[in-house]
């Protein structure tokens, strides 16, 4: 391990040993402190959340997007000091930690015994919805976690996560896909961050107006094992709560090739996505490069 890694997983480690023993008051404005300083030095992850902003409130003037960038590492630096301390949360702490809309769709879903698949973007803090789901509703579910860098940082996320009640399956490897069918097909639940896909096997999709592309693993699934697809967005307010929306369901197109299929399916959730964010941009913590016209040097993008 180099000596990067080993700075990066010290520091992790520091965060979930010490920041779940503060105060959440304390907590809070550690938060806000460490966010606002890292905004104010507006390294490369505050220039690119800033110039992903500008896409989703087209128009907005610097001022706007200065406001916009400075909100959104606060609110990315709650989903940290949040991550840090929920392994340490009362039960009543999580089951009052968040409030969901429309999850009828997601307990109708289940009852039905067919499988359910809640895909979500980078919005808010989905490990505390996750947890609520553990928790609240007393519903285990299976996720993917992408392999980080050191090793080590890999398997402590993994281990937080697991402690939440989550089953967490590395992405990397190919028996992700089919894990999760199996889980679905047995009635199960099964949660994806999915907003954003770097890989060959992506779909472009529509997204505020320019091209990006998203996971093709949701739709597939939908379509091979019959589970629902169900688009989740989540949001914060001024207050300890965070907020969700589960959307109606995404149908399977009931003709076209596979391909078409699930093209048609992955826009819709899009779709889904792009009303969440464009209502709570603050949320989304996306400070990496999405839409193809940003990732391609040839159209003139650094």
């Amino acid at each position: 391990m180099s000596a990067q890694d080993r700075l990066t997983d010290a520091l992790y480690g520091l965060g979930w040993s010490t920041v779940k023993k503060l105060p959440e008051p304390v907590a809070v404005r550690l938060g806000n402190t460490i966010a606002d300083l890292t905004w104010k030095q507006r390294g490369k992850g505050v220039q690119r959340l800033e110039s992903n902003y500008a896409r989703v409130v087209p128009g907005a003037s610097p001022e706007r997007l200065a406001e916009l960038s400075r909100a959104g590492m606060r609110s990315y630096l709650r989903y940290w000091m949040e991550s840090f301390r929920l392994p340490a949360w009362s039960r009543q702490r999580i089951e009052s930690g968040f409030v969901g809309k429309d999850l009828h769709y997601l307990t109708e879903g289940l009852a039905a015994g067919k499988g359910v698949i809640l895909a979500l973007p980078h919005l808010a803090n989905w490990d505390l919805a996750g947890a609520w789901v553990t928790t609240k509703l007393g519903i285990p579910f299976t996720t993917v976690a992408e392999r980080l860098k050191p090793e080590s940082l890999y398997d402590r996320f993994v281990a937080y996560r697991e402690g939440l009640g989550m089953e967490v399956l590395p992405h990397s490897g190919g028996t992700a896909f089919g894990t999760l069918a199996r889980r679905l097909r047995d009635g199960g639940l099964v949660c994806l961050v999915a907003d954003r896909d770097l890989s060959a096997s992506g779909v472009e999709v529509g997204f505020f107006g320019d091209t990006a592309r998203m996971p093709a693993g949701p739709a597939l699934l939908a379509q091979q094992t019959g589970a629902l697809l169900l688009p989740v967005t989540l949001w914060y307010d001024d207050s300890p709560v965070m907020r969700g929306r589960v959307h109606p369901p995404v149908e399977v197109p009931e003709s076209g090739t596979r391909a078409e299929k699930t093209s048609v399916m992955t826009q819709a959730l899009a779709d889904a996505f792009a009303t969440g964010i464009a209502d709570h941009p603050e949320d989304w913590h996306m400070l990496q490069r999405l839409w193809l016209a940003d990732l391609d040097p040839a159209k003139g993008t650094s």
